[in-house]
């Protein structure tokens, strides 16, 4: 099951965000949908939150951070409007995702990655991957 498909990403919606300009995603009906998926494993959740995913579903978390004059580029080349860009630049500035990570789940499991240029990407997957094959090892004992 893949959450790219149309259909069942409208499913997943809750309306419409005009201030912000983006779906409403209903949190209640992702956790359902991907409940049996994440307890099978080996799944990679890729979102800009996590304080609705169960503690349940993880082993590691991690956190992309992003200088804010680079993501202020960024988000600006996507067409934010300005309230959307000044409410992203801000939770970068604040860390809100990595308080609501290290709030969410155990924090031995939270691990911020640096994400401003394109080797850091690189090596951001270097070292998931690196933690993944040594989970594997490590419970495969």
């Amino acid at each position: 099951m893949l959450l790219n498909s149309k259909s069942l990403l409208e499913q997943l919606y809750d309306g419409y965000d005009e201030e912000y300009d983006c779906p409403i995603l209903d949190e209640d009906r992702v956790v359902d949908e991907l409940d049996n998926q994440m307890r099978e494993g080996g799944v990679i959740v890729d979102y800009h939150g996590c304080d609705f995913f169960p503690e349940r579903w993880f082993h590691i978390v991690f956190v992309l951070r992003t200088d804010t004059n680079v993501l202020y580029e960024r988000l600006e080349t996507r067409g934010y409007n300005e309230k959307k860009l000044t409410d992203n630049i801000q939770c970068e500035i604040f860390q809100v995702i990595y308080e609501e990570a290290t709030e969410s789940y155990k924090e031995e499991i939270v691990h911020q990655l640096p994400s401003n240029k394109p080797e850091e990407l690189e090596n951001n997957v270097d070292q998931i991957l690196k933690w993944i094959e040594q989970w594997i090892k490590d419970h495969n004992s």
